[in-house]
């Protein structure tokens, strides 16, 4: 089985280049040793040194020197937006609070559906929309990046 011992992040490599594409959930982009199975059925032995979070878009290095593409899978999520700067602050405040995970896209959160969670960011005063997108949570204060990506949306 052909192993992938590297990340190449996102925008610094050919896409075109891929020979296969592995379609991977948030839980399953943050490991260090995983059997994957590529869009063609291939199966590929992700072997790194470390755990590492994986984004959409970043590649792996094959031993073999050929690359494969990240696609995120798509989640179900809620998008929320707030009136302004400081109720976005308010309502990430009262998710992490909860220990919520969430993606941070500019002016707006994201985090994956629950219905309570949703309920209290209502009475807040938020609004929100069901989307279904690849999620891409912050790995928090204590979590570790194998490289950062300044082009969040």
């Amino acid at each position: 089985m052909r192993q992938a011992n590297d990340v190449i992040p996102a925008g610094s490599w050919d896409q075109m280049a891929a020979i296969d594409s592995v379609e991977l959930d948030a839980q399953d982009r943050h490991r260090r040793r995983l059997t994957l199975v590529g869009s063609s059925g291939d199966t590929y032995l992700l072997n790194l040194a470390e755990p590492v979070q994986l984004r959409d878009g970043d590649g792996l290095l094959l031993d073999d020197g050929a690359m494969l593409r990240v696609v995120g899978k798509p989640e179900q999520l809620v998008e929320i937006e707030a009136t302004d700067a400081h109720h976005l602050a308010r309502l990430a405040w009262h998710l992490g609070n909860r220990h919520t995970e969430m993606q941070i896209l500019g002016k707006s959160l994201r985090i994956r559906r629950d219905h309570v969670i949703e309920d209290m960011l209502s009475r807040l005063g938020a609004r929100l929309a069901p989307v279904e997108a690849p999620f891409d949570p912050e790995s928090g204060a204590y979590g570790h990046h194998a490289h950062s990506h300044d082009d969040d949306e």
